[in-house]
């Protein structure tokens, strides 16, 4: 894609305060005329009758170019279109699914406003969303912290909202890990929000990005939270839902990663914690995939074949200890009645000698007792 003009380049920054983020109206006039077109039919009061437009002309004086980008400069902030060298390609699979499925829920975005000291086009090339409850619990800060910290440690991008719970622990948990995080706002970069978690952007801003649709000056709302989702889903490889209420809006980034075409992933909780139930839901879907550990998430998201969790397994007992012949032994043991061991070597198919011999051995180990000189049954200690 050609490098736009000075002149398209400032009509897209004056749009970004006077359209909504994502508003599929907008990103398909600016994709098909232009945005200098559609800013001089707002400013001059030349459009079709539509009342969207009637609406975006009565913003035009309120959206100066010089206070937009004096508000960038004051934090930092550039902006972004298509085509230029740290431009996400993956933010453009939002214009597909709005082309092929004429989805209305928002569209490719003509430009996005990052702050910060990372590359956004780098950081979005091994990717992995974080996302989940603002009133979480220990239990699911711990392990989306603790996901995050081993994605970061592999050299993944974690991608989250920076809102409270969730995305804060999957942020802290990826800087802990010494990696780098990029949130994505639904205010402008200016407006770090919540304003609890401004220390925290402004340390993600030291090697990550913050990003936002919305321009400097522009304050959060829930449309504006559901639509920067989209975004969320776009730029990551992979979604990992950690702890989800039936109506939580980590959802709505769940079913936007799904209609992209890429993983879902759930870690399961208390099935009687309500806070998790909007993420069994999500795991009763064929298309997701449970996930306990960053282990698990990597192996998902890397090339088939490489990046494969080791297996889990459950501590060894005693009996996983024993010798082939002395498991095979332990099963003709009767549990209840006692039995001799003549008997019980012809159940268990060994020599009568051998038998003996490994009967005294589990009785040492407290496996059988001995109930008269030559009856045993399996111990009940």
């Amino acid at each position: 894609m050609a490098e736009l003009s000075s002149d398209e380049r400032r009509a897209r920054i004056v749009l970004s305060r006077i359209v909504e983020p994502g508003d599929v109206d907008a990103c398909r006039l600016v994709r098909e005329h232009s945005a200098a077109a559609l800013l001089q039919r707002l400013q001059t009061g030349i459009y079709p009758g539509k009342a969207k437009l009637r609406d975006w002309s009565e913003r035009v004086s309120r959206a100066g170019y010089d206070e937009i980008t004096a508000l960038a400069d004051s934090v930092n902030a550039r902006y972004i279109c298509p085509g230029d060298a740290e431009w996400p390609p993956t933010a453009n699979d939002l214009q597909r699914l709005e082309q092929e499925s004429g989805d209305r829920r928002g569209g490719a975005p003509f430009g996005l406003w990052v702050r910060g000291s990372g590359h956004l086009g780098q950081l979005a090339e091994r990717a992995v969303a974080i996302v989940g409850a603002r009133a979480s619990t220990a239990y699911g800060e711990h392990v989306a912290g603790s996901i995050a910290f081993g994605c970061a440690e592999q050299g993944f991008t974690v991608v989250s909202g920076g809102a409270f719970g969730i995305d804060a622990a999957s942020h802290r948990g990826a800087l802990a890990g010494g990696g780098r995080t990029l949130a994505l706002l639904a205010s402008g970069v200016d407006r770090l929000y919540p304003p609890g978690n401004t220390q925290l952007l402004k340390r993600i801003t030291e090697t990550g990005v913050v990003v936002s649709e919305a321009a400097p000056g522009c304050v959060p709302s829930r449309s504006r939270f559901l639509v920067r989702n989209r975004l969320i889903a776009a730029l990551a490889i992979g979604t990992v839902v950690v702890e989800a209420a039936l109506r939580s809006g980590s959802l709505n980034t769940a079913r936007w990663a799904l209609d992209l075409s890429r993983l879902v992933m759930g870690v399961p909780g208390p099935v009687t914690g309500a806070s998790s139930a909007g993420v069994h839901q999500l795991l009763r879907q064929p298309e997701t995939l449970l996930v306990t550990d960053a282990p698990e998430v990597i192996e998902h998201i890397s090339p088939p074949g490489s990046n494969l969790a080791p297996s889990k397994q459950g501590p060894s007992s005693q009996r996983d200890l024993l010798h082939p012949r002395s498991r095979q032994l332990l099963d003709a043991v009767p549990a209840v009645v006692a039995a001799t061991a003549e008997s019980i070597a012809k159940a268990a198919g060994l020599s009568y000698c051998d038998v003996v011999a490994r009967l005294h051995a589990l009785e040492r180990m407290g496996a059988v007792a001995r109930v008269d000189k030559d009856r045993w049954r399996i111990s009940r200690q």
